[in-house]
């Protein structure tokens, strides 16, 4: 299926939403953790702080990951190449998009697991 130029203004504008939220997060865990260790008390306070960073490091992965999936996305609608499975090269489809628009891959591959 090839997207309309306002279908893929639509999805670039969901897109943009996403990359404007993931990027506000982002700049919420860098100030969470900015303060690490400065007023530790005791171990266990200090062990409390650890698991925290920890925590706070793996969402911080998360996003990014899903900023690189995004950017990816992005470039494929500048491309004309957007909505279609990197798996099976078939067409994903808009319901999946509507929710996931950064998606790479159509229901049936995800499903499959061929992620």
């Amino acid at each position: 299926m090839k997207f309309s130029d306002t279908q893929l203004d639509h999805y670039r504008s969901l897109l943009h939403e996403e990359e404007e939220k993931i990027h506000e997060e982002l700049l919420k865990l860098k100030q969470q953790s900015s303060d690490f260790g400065n007023d530790v008390d005791g171990f266990e306070e200090e062990s409390d702080e650890s698991e925290e960073i920890g925590n706070i490091l793996s969402v911080k992965e998360t996003l990014e990951e899903r900023m690189r999936k995004i950017d990816k996305a992005l470039e494929k609608i500048k491309q004309k190449k957007y909505g279609v499975c990197e798996s099976c090269g078939k067409d994903i489809e808009e319901k999946l998009l509507a929710i996931d628009p950064e998606s790479e891959f159509c229901k049936e591959c995800k499903l499959k697991g061929e992620l």
